[in-house]
């Protein structure tokens, strides 16, 4: 199944790929040319929102939670994560300063969600 994503948001997501705070850096260099053994995408768009990052064939989003700003969008991210799920969307979230001190551990995180994913059985059709 494509996701589809609103047009007006692909020159923000380029924008926010070329600004990339220090956390997505850092976990770029650790997903990018498929060293997990699958392909993740930055900043990519999905219906109305743009997620840090994307494994189409997982349809798994991670998103890197910022510093003290963030307690103030849980709840924006929570109804996000509600409409990204509906889709057939998988989140997993890290903290910042998890993604900074703790690269090992979140890349140990990712590997077991991906374990995970591919040894679940799809999700039961519905019959019409």
């Amino acid at each position: 199944m494509k996701l589809h994503y609103q047009k007006y948001l692909k020159p923000y997501a380029r924008r926010l790929r070329r600004a990339g705070n220090l956390a997505e850096v850092i976990l770029w260099a650790e997903l990018k040319k498929d060293k997990l053994g699958y392909r993740f995408l930055r900043q990519r768009p999905i219906g109305k929102y743009i997620v840090d990052f994307y494994c189409h064939s997982l349809r798994l989003a991670i998103e890197i939670d910022g510093a003290s700003s963030h307690d103030a969008k849980i709840l924006t991210d929570e109804k996000r994560q509600i409409d990204l799920e509906s889709q057939g969307v998988r989140i997993i979230r890290f903290l910042d300063k998890d993604v900074r001190s703790n690269m090992e551990g979140v890349v140990a995180s990712i590997r077991a969600e991906i374990l995970r994913l591919i040894n679940s059985p799809p999700p039961l059709k519905k019959e019409e």
